[in-house]
């Protein structure tokens, strides 16, 4: 079986709000007639080619069947709710979490079972000034609808951060529902850091995106959330960003800072052991390196006995998830399968150390547990 958790639609109640502005993030039609998505009000060209893939469900079912997927995890797609105000953030989120639910509830069973083809994360009104009670019955809205497992957000939370106090309640009623956070990048990192030479969106995506997700879960595991609420599960896009590699220079800045040097229960190493990764890194030894990261985290509980030098890096591959990021890197040439998709799995059939059993968790096994789908 093959699980797809990281994959994207633009539901047609949302594309219908992106046609009707005139800046960023907006659907606009160029000289060719042809309908353009414009994410961000300084990308480089006027935009990238969008039609039925970011909303149409058959073309989402043509695509798994293409790839050999049998169950999608859709997620709405950056940048969500952010550029809205909170009357209609709040209205709009009702909408689309039903829309979703629909979306999902109707799709076709997979072939022999009772699972659905498609099952979704929501999403939450969170824009600076909404209150925290409409938050929270948007909370409550995805945790009653049977077919959604939880929600997308990006890295702002409220405008302030995923640090911010005042999400404490929106983290609690998500860790009680038992429903899951996929954290998702949106805006990089500051512009000017890539210089004046043309290069596309690479630099955006390739390092501004992990770079931006770095930033916001250390921001979170610094303001000592992990410990407040310990069940909280967040799934991070592309595998993590630079979190895994950093993670030891990270605990030893810790250490030796006077102000957050005693504010974590535990060594800033153990947390890592308490996210999960997508498999969205396009290369074995990515994926081993995530993996041995992940596994060695209960080494670094506070009053552990684990003394193992290094743990088993099949102990990390429970925690990471098969991802294709569709509909949004399409082959340049005409190709029969998606690159995008062919190489995430051929990097997880790479793995050294890894057997069948891992390989086959991170393709289905663990995302059907961590979604609770059965």
């Amino acid at each position: 079986m093959l699980v797809d958790v990281h994959t994207h639609v633009y539901l047609p109640r949302y594309a219908s709000w992106l046609r009707s502005r005139s800046i960023a993030p907006r659907i606009l039609v160029n000289e060719a007639g042809e309908e353009r998505l414009l994410i961000l009000e300084n990308e480089t060209s006027a935009g990238r080619p969008v039609g039925p893939s970011y909303w149409d469900r058959n073309a989402k079912i043509s695509f798994m069947d293409q790839h050999g997927i049998d169950i999608s995890v859709v997620s709405f797609a950056n940048p969500w709710l952010d550029f809205l105000s909170p009357a209609d953030a709040e209205s709009l989120a009702r909408d689309l979490n039903t829309d979703l639910e629909e979306y999902c509830a109707t799709s076709p069973l997979l072939q022999s079972s009772t699972l659905k083809r498609l099952y979704g994360l929501g999403l939450l009104p969170l824009v600076p000034g909404i209150s925290i009670p409409s938050v929270l019955a948007a909370v409550s809205q995805i945790a009653k609808a049977p077919h959604l497992r939880g929600l997308i957000m990006g890295t702002k939370g409220l405008g302030k951060g995923l640090d911010d106090d005042a999400l404490d309640p929106v983290w609690k009623a998500i860790e009680e529902n038992g429903l899951v956070v996929f954290l998702h990048p949106h805006y990089g990192v500051d512009s000017s850091a890539w210089g004046e030479k043309e290069n596309g969106h690479v630099l955006p995506l390739a390092l501004g995106f992990p770079f931006e997700t770095t930033t916001a879960i250390t921001r979170f595991i610094l303001s000592g959330a992990f410990d407040r609420f310990p069940s909280l599960r967040i799934l991070l896009a592309h595998s993590g960003g630079t979190l895994p590699q950093l993670s030891s220079r990270l605990a030893s800045c810790i250490d030796h800072d006077p102000i957050v040097a005693s504010r974590l229960k535990h060594d800033a190493r153990f947390y890592l052991g308490k996210l999960w990764f997508d498999a969205v890194a396009y290369g074995p030894e990515e994926l081993a390196f995530v993996s041995e990261i992940v596994s060695r985290s209960e080494r670094y509980e506070t009053g552990s006995s684990n003394t193992k030098a290094l743990a088993d890096r099949k102990q990390g591959s429970k925690r990471m998830l098969f991802g294709t990021d569709h509909p949004f890197f399409p082959p340049l040439s005409s190709s029969e399968k998606w690159k995008s998709v062919v190489e995430n799995l051929e990097a997880i059939d790479a793995v050294d150390g890894w057997g069948k059993e891992e390989r086959e968790g991170v393709r289905a096994g663990n995302a059907l547990t961590f979604f609770n789908i059965q």
